[in-house]
């Protein structure tokens, strides 16, 4: 395994190739989630899933193609997306018999509208909240959908970015605008929590600046997170839209005066992004490293022994175990295949980042004692077997909350105070992570600032002080800091 220091992406690309989590396809920019990295992405959604419609919200479903006029209909969405978009022009092969019987594209069978192939769906989700929206009855409305959607990266890198990617798009429709407010903090709000509950990986709740907003957003709330090469994530991002797709799409509503007037809107995603957040949180130079709230298997128990005999007696014991903890909720797997070598076994699920390994070995279970390896620290401890059950529940609660500690440890560790633009260089340069400075709220420093440093505005945080000072660049008067960081 490569070392992070060595060579960082290097050795993200490699825990996600031989962790078996996913793959680059035949398809250019696209990958293959295998089994294991599924895993983990099923157990977020439920996670998150669980989390959305405790607040209200339903899963439904619309369709991948959007019809360009629709597209077209709110000119900044459309603008903001234009570069990306993947596009259907005709629906049908034909046999070229004269070049070996290759297929070709059927010149007559072109679309009379192209379709876009959706890089968000709130073109064809406001054009179907028309249908569904007379009055104030009808609403709120609050939807969700789980869904796949393409954005034609030219650079790609599996989970970060890739041409086609799973996600979670949430679409609501409100009577006023402090409802339609609200709700796009509350879906940030409940961003950060899964962040950091379920994946120990501690954020920065703030919003975006002007020019970093989501195309079409009148405002977008995003959580940041930084990863160990001192890079931040955008890790989801939750958007107050206004008006502006109820306008384009003419979705009025009827209020308890009888007068028509245009619904408030939000959408807000996160996306298999978070595996690749995952990874570079937590992980280490001996493999992945998982929360156990997010880890597909949180225990696993290797049997050693020697001979038919041992075998029947360790694998005895290790059943019962197995089952014992099972019967908490919890996932274990009992590795007794005889095709590997324990020594094999360790290596294989300390580069899983399975949370906890167990060994019950034939001279251990003489003592009525079995070893119990922790992923994160590498600590190997002797535990009774009465014990186990016991201790295996605090162990897995002790390790979600260190992985948090030391994610937070090192997170508040690289947010550098800088007052000047050579401060702002060097830190940037030697330390890196996220640089708190002055901005004069100009989109013209923020641009020419991230063409001389590559460093965006990450956020604004929710939690700032007003302080007066001087932009970092510019020298003109600010009120606050900012959160500037080179970025995934």
């Amino acid at each position: 395994m490569t070392s992070r220091k060595e060579d960082y992406s290097k050795w993200y690309n490699e825990i996600v190739v031989k962790a078996d989590l996913a793959e680059n396809s035949s398809v250019r920019g696209c990958m293959v989630i295998k089994p294991y990295g599924y895993a983990i992405w099923e157990k977020m959604q439920a996670e998150l899933d669980r989390m959305f419609k405790s607040t209200g919200h339903q899963n439904a479903y619309f369709p991948l193609f959007v019809p360009k006029s629709l597209f077209e209909a709110e000119e900044k969405n459309a603008e903001g997306f234009a570069k990306e978009c993947a596009i259907v022009t005709h629906y049908r092969l034909k046999n070229d018999k004269a070049n070996k019987g290759k297929l070709i594209v059927d010149p007559e069978a072109k679309l009379e509208e192209e379709l876009i192939v959706r890089p968000t769906s709130e073109a064809i989700i406001w054009n179907t909240f028309k249908n569904w929206i007379q009055s104030y009855r009808d609403l709120p409305i609050l939807i969700n959908q789980w869904a796949n959607v393409v954005r034609w990266e030219m650079r790609t890198r599996l989970f970060l970015r890739t041409s086609e990617f799973l996600w979670q798009e949430g679409h609501t429709a409100h009577s006023t605008e402090k409802e339609a407010i609200f709700e796009a903090k509350q879906m940030n709000d409940i961003y950060a929590e899964f962040s950091e509950k379920y994946m120990a990986m501690p954020v920065i709740k703030g919003n975006k600046s002007e020019s970093e907003r989501f195309a079409g957003a009148l405002d977008t709330y995003c959580i940041e997170a930084l990863m160990q090469d001192g890079k931040a994530l955008q890790a989801g991002t939750s958007h107050y839209l206004g008006q502006n797709f109820a306008k384009a799409f003419n979705v009025k509503y009827a209020n308890k005066e009888g007068k028509l007037d245009y619904v408030w809107a939000t959408s807000w995603g996160v996306s298999t992004r978070l595996i690749g957040a995952l990874i570079m949180t937590h992980s280490d130079d001996k493999g992945l490293i998982l929360p156990p709230k997010l880890a597909p298997i949180q225990v696993v128990i290797i049997p050693v022994y020697k001979g038919e005999e041992e075998f029947k007696s360790v694998s005895e014991v290790a059943v019962k175990i197995k089952n014992e903890i099972e019967s908490k909720g919890l996932s274990v797997k009992f590795d007794d295949s005889d095709n590997f070598k324990p020594g094999f076994k360790f290596n294989e699920y300390e580069l899983k980042g399975v949370p906890i390994r167990i060994v019950v070995g034939s001279r251990d279970l003489k003592n009525n004692i079995v070893e119990l390896s922790r992923r994160d620290t590498l600590v190997k401890s002797s535990i009774k077997l009465q014990e186990v059950s016991k201790v295996v529940d605090e162990t897995l609660l002790d390790i979600q909350k260190c992985l948090y500690d030391k994610a937070l440890v090192f997170r508040n560790k690289n947010i550098t105070k800088v007052d000047s633009f050579s401060e702002f260089q060097d830190i940037l340069d030697n330390k890196g992570g996220f640089i708190s400075a002055h901005w004069d709220g100009t989109a013209q420093t923020e641009e020419t600032i991230k063409m001389k440093t590559k460093a965006s505005i990450r956020c604004i945080p929710h939690n700032n002080i007003k302080e007066n000072g001087v932009c970092v660049y510019s020298g003109k008067p600010s009120f606050q800091r900012v959160l500037f960081a080179k970025a995934y």
